[in-house]
């Protein structure tokens, strides 16, 4: 599998945009729920700026707005999982493990929104954009 290197750092530049209101989202949402909450909540808000980016900017798709949206979502639900619990993971035992006090939430929620970078790339360019949803 061969990664068009433009195209992948498009897609990295438009993640980490939207993986930035995803964590600024989740800080905010932070003050009125729980952890675990906002991170759906901010994942979510984060989702609909990066199909916003990815098909403007990436992936030019002229395809079915619908179908290429759910597609989008699909893939996200796998991301979303990932991220979860790796987010969960690094909060309520690898951080406390090395002892680690400060910024947990923002350290242990970076992680889980950084790791299915890769997966999502492969997943938006042959389903969500690519042949399956024209």
């Amino acid at each position: 599998m061969q990664f068009k290197q433009k195209q992948f750092l498009l897609f990295v530049i438009s993640g980490g945009i939207a993986a930035l209101v995803n964590i600024f989202s989740r800080a905010f949402l932070d003050i009125f729920l729980e952890f675990k909450i906002s991170i759906i909540y901010a994942y979510l808000i984060g989702m609909i700026t990066a199909y916003i980016l990815s098909r403007r900017f990436v992936f030019m798709s002229d395809h079915n707005l619908a179908k290429s949206f759910i597609a989008f979502i699909f893939i996200n639900l796998i991301a979303i999982i990932q991220t979860y619990f790796i987010s969960v993971f690094f909060k309520e035992v690898i951080l406390p493990f090395f002892g680690v006090k400060i910024l947990v939430d923002l350290i242990s929620h970076s992680i889980g929104v950084v790791f299915p970078v890769f997966t999502s790339y492969v997943g938006h360019k042959y389903v969500s954009f690519g042949k399956i949803t024209k």
